[in-house]
């Protein structure tokens, strides 16, 4: 398994490296009167690529605290609902108390 990653890291390298020297030109991003660059096409697409991967992130980290609060509440019920079954618990049928004679 760690050769078929390796392979797979190896790849995406040489991917983004030859990437990135076949895509030099530089491209100007105008923006009103807030933003004005000239940056290579490369440094943009890995710019856009690594705010997407950040904005991910950080929704993956919100909705894994969404559902760890859930688990919690639903783990409070599970003992709750416990605790009403020792409290309840009936005998079995054949098992009633008869009177005593």
């Amino acid at each position: 398994m760690k050769v078929i990653y390796t392979i797979i890291v190896v790849l995406v390298v040489l991917f983004v490296i030859t990437f990135s020297l076949e895509n030099t030109v530089s491209v100007q991003v105008k923006y009103y009167d807030f933003i004005d660059v000239s940056r290579p096409i490369y440094q943009l697409l890995f710019i856009v690529f690594l705010s997407g991967v950040i904005f991910t992130g950080f929704m993956g980290i919100i909705e894994r605290y969404r559902l760890n609060r859930t688990i919690a509440k639903l783990n409070r019920t599970v003992r709750e609902l416990k605790r009403q079954i020792r409290t309840t618990e009936y005998k079995p049928l054949g098992e009633e108390s008869t009177p005593a004679e």
